[in-house]
């Protein structure tokens, strides 16, 4: 029988792409020089085809091709902008006849959509199995190059194999490829993961949290649940000509000044909103004749990228002739808003195309900058502004408002009537002075909670994306229900009070008028709240509830939000909670068992634990609130420590603020005590569903028992209007899930008895620890099954931990199995940090345990605790010896190996490619073996034996150099050319002698240069480093052709030395050796 397998899914995808007219070529059909990663052939053709009637001369074209390929350098992230900038804006071209203008040269030809003459000049191809030299010979599975630059990446893994994932695919294309093939994404848009079943698209530079599915074709297609619609999805969905040209054109954003390596590659639901706004825009806007003005409404589920959505929206606006090059105003309804949205709005005036982003500071500001010009610029600002006065901004029909959280105060158009002592008193809503101020602008709202006045001022909705699909792609988590009000509401007359608040607001509806009685309402129900006792009995269980999460690592970092239903019921639940631990108000520098480096010093501030984030009140305010509450500044000082993942600052306590529009990623547990309804609801419980490494789902725990009003606000914002939202998953699914996991993995271990475990000595326990692990690893695929039910008991456990349905024995078993997990990923990924976090009994024993003999036991084999570990020396590999088990001898030496390498090859790169190719070799025989018990060890035995020759062999290249009267860094360039001597066929004329005395005038070439600081990003010393090499190489006989190739290598390895001043590429000192292998 023929299995599916990874050649046959590059089939698929070869009549895939020819069903898109791409033409496909296989790479070895292809005649080219293995190192280049450009088509040069069809980049030629395109350029001679595009600017034919400008005569384009062939210097022109080289002269343009070479533009493409100089670069500044700055590493692959740099490099990527620099080209992809060059791909979507063009660049000017001095023509060779000085007479004719400069000619604006453009890779690739977008207008050939708008033309409806796709190919005419673009060339689209797609190539598989197209070889790359580089540090190593890489062949990616497929390439789709446009004019003869390779723009996607698609790597695939086969979906029948249990053990191979696409986040192997993942791996292999972001570390792997990256590092020895880096400059094939040079010109790169994006990247495709795929096993036929799980396709994904994402950026080079983004976790693997942040691919996603492209899983519409077109805007009005419903989501498909088929297992390889995704699949056909994403290629007529993305790949399809005009949108491939339309998506690297207008929807991957680069910062103007990037905090990392951020890229911005569009998602499907920001795609097809962006495009179906933008035409209703053009549509209903006030330039045209019958226009009324309302650009539409888009209903997007919160927490899945709007702010990004309207960055999308505003280049496409601003770049429209239909339009006028209009004039963007965005509006928020809060300050923070505000500057948020700024934030990333004046981080993009190259990709919006305008240097005139402004956030204004009143009415009038905004009033001058509309009257000093006709067209462009972006405004931001909030709706509060238009209350500051009344009267014309400007007449003009080319400003378009685009309005955020356009669901709450930027709706009121009808005339509001408030009796006072004072008389009768006539105002409006904020979008009736709004709309007076910009009569003919066309308006366009973004609400992730659409309500009927919202359809009233920006029309219909033109697009929506629900939670449910949100969720269901990955773009948010799911969010999780706890409700715990029976165990502190134990008075039945508080609980019919909470429950009556909740029958007249219902009865009354969400209007204006009911407003009034509302406040009295919430006035009697904080009476209730604030009931000391009640207060006392929510403070003991949220403080019992977190610290279990916390002991648990059931929460990523521990970031948590208490909601709360006035400024009294937070300032008195505050006291409450700091009454039991005092401790959490202890300003401090960063997290415990954290070290801030100064960069970080800058950015993190000392906090404590838990904080208050409420305005002040002058007058109402005891003394003791208002200082503690602190200045706009503190205020604001709050919302960046929050975000900041190494702050001590993990508790904060709200009641308006912070419950919309704000974002942090790692908080995944909210503390609800107010009584929220449908969208305020939730805008709120919505802060915990942002995707986070590590993070598998939000916690909501509800201290009110609100469980119906949040179902009834899911069914009603969830959906997409003609089915239901989702039912609120409650941890009582979850505690199914980790029960049934459970006894999965029990089962594997039917012959192992650990029933010690928790009851024996600590010797005992450790025993147990390392033989468990050892038993699991018997063969690759049950470590595999394993390590699979684990994770997903793991998910489940972190949202119940709490639940009193687990037995004690349960609990211990679960740790038992996560902390061998624990063990097993320690083995396999070193010192990468651990996601997986644990009982903190356990974890103190599986530090001891690692320690132990699964590492060696330090304080045993006799290493003081300050001593250096040389991994290289006789004594060292005398320790390892003394390792019993086989399995994690072989894992923890690997890791040992990786790391050493690593080091070495910041020295000498080119020996460290060569030490990482035998490894991976050994690494790949290992993972191969069978479960025959016999041919297992034997397979394992020559395994360590090779790695300790491995070892041996990377302990004498240290000094190799010793015995042909090299220093270090001269063998590492003799290396260097030895390698491209012998990779071209011409070593026979480069004897060692010929090449010693050439490495050693590069070494000298070379410090030449790097004496001058900051030489590395000086283009003028590296033009006169490259020239005394080429003059070398040249004199010496090095054929002209590789020339560039051996600088490149050299420049390489120079920045090395440089950047690592020479490390010691084989000690670490205990304390770091410890913590790569022993923290839990």
């Amino acid at each position: 029988m023929a299995y599916f397998n990874e050649a046959q899914l590059e089939q698929v995808f070869v009549e895939l792409f020819k069903k898109e007219h791409y033409d496909y070529v296989h790479g070895e059909s292809i005649t080219r020089d293995t190192r280049d990663v450009i088509l040069y052939d069809d980049l030629r053709l395109y350029l001679q085809k595009k600017y034919e009637a400008d005569h384009i001369t062939e210097d022109e074209i080289n002269r343009a091709i070479a533009k493409l390929e100089t670069s500044d350098g700055g590493g692959v992230y740099a490099e990527n902008v620099e080209a992809l900038r060059l791909l979507q804006e063009g660049f000017s071209l001095k023509r060779t006849n000085p007479k004719l203008p400069n000619l604006h040269i453009y890779p690739i030809d977008y207008t050939e959509v708008e033309k409806n003459e796709l190919g005419k000049n673009n060339l689209f191809k797609f190539v598989n199995q197209l070889a790359i030299d580089g540090e190593h010979t890489r062949i990616p599975d497929g390439i789709v190059f446009v004019n003869g630059l390779p723009l996607v990446v698609l790597e695939f893994k086969n979906a029948i194999k249990q053990n191979t994932t696409i986040e192997n695919a993942y791996k292999q294309l972001t570390n792997r490829y990256r590092r020895d093939i880096p400059k094939l994404f040079r010109y790169n848009a994006f990247v495709v993961i795929s096993d036929g079943v799980n396709n994904k698209v994402g950026s080079l530079f983004a976790p693997y949290e942040f691919f996603y599915g492209w899983h519409k074709a077109e805007a009005t297609d419903s989501v498909l649940d088929g297992a390889f619609d995704s699949m056909f999805t994403m290629m007529h969905g993305l790949f399809r000509r005009e949108r491939l040209l339309d998506v690297l054109h207008n929807f991957i954003f680069l910062p103007d000044t990037p905090k990392g390596e951020d890229k911005i590659v569009c998602r499907y639901p920001q795609y097809f909103a962006t495009t179906q706004l933008f035409n209703n825009i053009l549509q209903h806007s006030r330039l045209n004749t019958d226009g009324d003005g309302k650009g539409g409404t888009y209903f997007g589920a919160t927490g899945c990228g709007k702010s990004y959505t309207m960055l999308f929206l505003t280049r496409q606006l601003m770049r429209s002739k239909q339009l006028s090059s209009p004039t963007i105003v965005l509006i928020t309804d809060r300050t923070d808003l505000d500057d948020q949205l700024s934030k990333s709005f004046l981080n993009a005036t190259k990709f919006i195309g305008d240097k005139t982003i402004v956030q204004v500071e009143s009415r009038e500001n905004l009033k001058e900058h509309l009257e000093n010009r006709s067209a462009g610029g972006v405004y931001l600002t909030t709706i509060q502004k238009f209350e500051e006065g009344t009267g014309l901004l400007s007449k003009r029909a080319n400003i378009i408002c685009i309005s955020d959280e356009a669901h709450r105060s930027q709706t009121g158009l009808e005339q509001k009537t408030t009796v006072t002592v004072k008389g009768v008193k006539h105002h409006y809503g904020f979008a009736k002075y709004l709309r007076n101020s910009l009569p003919n602008a066309t308006y366009v709202g973004f609400t992730g909670t659409p309500i009927d006045n919202t359809l009233d001022v920006f029309g219909p909705i033109v697009d929506r994306y629900t939670m449910t699909e949100a969720v269901a792609d990955e773009i948010t988590r799911k969010i999780v229900y706890e409700g715990r009000a029976a165990k502190v509401l134990l008075n039945s007359d508080k609980v019919k009070e909470i429950e009556k608040y909740y029958n007249e607001c219902r009865e009354k509806g969400a209007s204006e008028y009911a407003v009034e009685e509302s406040k009295k309402q919430m006035t009697r129900l904080d009476n209730i709240l604030n009931d000391p006792d009640l207060l006392a009995k929510i403070a003991q269980d949220m403080v019992n509830h977190y610290e279990k999460r916390m002991a648990d690592g059931a929460t990523v970092l521990g970031k948590a939000m208490i909601v709360c239903s006035s400024r009294s019921v937070a300032w008195n639940l505050y006291q409450a909670i700091v009454k039991l631990r005092p401790e959490w108000q202890e300003v401090k520098e960063c997290i415990e068992g954290e070290t801030l480096t100064e960069k970080e010093r800058k950015e993190i501030k000392p906090m404590p634990r838990i904080a208050m984030v409420i305005t002040r009140d002058r007058d109402e305010d005891p003394d003791a609130l208002y200082n503690l509450l602190g200045n706009d500044e503190y205020r604001k000082s709050l919302d960046k420590q929050f975000k900041e993942d190494k702050s001590n600052f993990k508790i904060a306590i709200v009641v308006d603020m912070w419950i919309t529009g704000f974002d942090v990623p790692s908080l995944d547990t909210m503390y609800c005590f107010k009584p929220l309804q449908m969208h305020t609801l939730i805008q709120t419980i919505s802060r915990v569903n942002r995707v986070y490494p590590g993070k598998e789902k939000g916690l909501v725990v509800d201290y009110l028992g609100i469980k119906r009003q949040m179902n009834e606000a899911l069914h009603q914002y969830g959906g997409n209007g003609n089915i239901d939202g989702p039912d609120l998953e409650t941890i009582e699914e979850a505690m199914k899930v980790v029960k049934d996991e459970l006894d999965i993995i029990r089962r594997m271990f039917h012959t192992f008895d650990w029933s010690g475990y928790f009851i024996g000595t600590p010797l005992e326990q450790l025993d147990l620890l390392q033989k468990g692990a050892e038993y699991i690893q018997r063969t690759k695929e049950l470590e595999t099954r394993f390590m699979r039910h684990c994770k997903k008991m793991k998910s489940a456990y972190d949202i119940c931990c709490n639940s009193e349905q687990l037995t004690s024995t349960e609990d211990d078993d679960i740790h038992f199995m996560l902390a061998i997990r624990s063990v097993i990923l320690k083995l396999t990924r070193g010192g990468a940090p651990d996601a997986v976090k644990m009982n903190k009994r356990v974890a103190g024993m599986l530090k001891d345990a690692l320690m132990s003999d699964a590492v060696e036991e330090v304080a045993k084999i006799g290493v003081a605790a300050d001593e250096e570990i040389d991994l290289l020396s006789a004594e060292y590999m005398k320790r390892l010896e003394q390792i019993p088990y086989k399995n994690t001898k072989v894992k923890l030496m690997e890791q040992l190996l990786k790391q050493v390498i690593e080091s070495f090859r910041k020295v000498n790169r080119q020996k460290g490619i060569d030490f990482t190719k035998r490894l991976e070799d050994i690494v790949k025989r290992y993972n191969d073996r069978s479960d025959d018990a016999a041919f297992a060890n034997d397979v394992i035995d020559d395994v360590v034996g090779e790695m300790v020759r491995l070892m041996a062999d990377v302990a004498n290249e240290r000094t190799a150099g010793d015995t042909m009267g090299l220093s270090f860094e001269e063998k590492a360039f003799f290396d260097i050319l030895k390698s491209v001597a012998a990779k071209y066929g011409f070593i026979e004329n480069f004897p060692d002698e010929k090449l010693t005395d050439l490495a050693k005038h590069v070494k000298e070439m070379v410090e030449e240069q790097a004496d001058v600081e900051d030489w590395m990003n000086r283009p003028d010393l590296r033009a006169t480093l490259k020239m005394n090499v080429v003059v070398l190489l040249a004199h010496a006989g090095y054929p002209p052709k590789i020339h560039d190739e051996v600088f490149k290598e050299i420049l390489e390895q120079a920045e090395s030395f440089k950047r690592h001043s020479r490390p010691r590429p084989y000690i670490i000192d205990n304390d770091s050796y410890s913590s790569m292998v022993a923290e839990p």
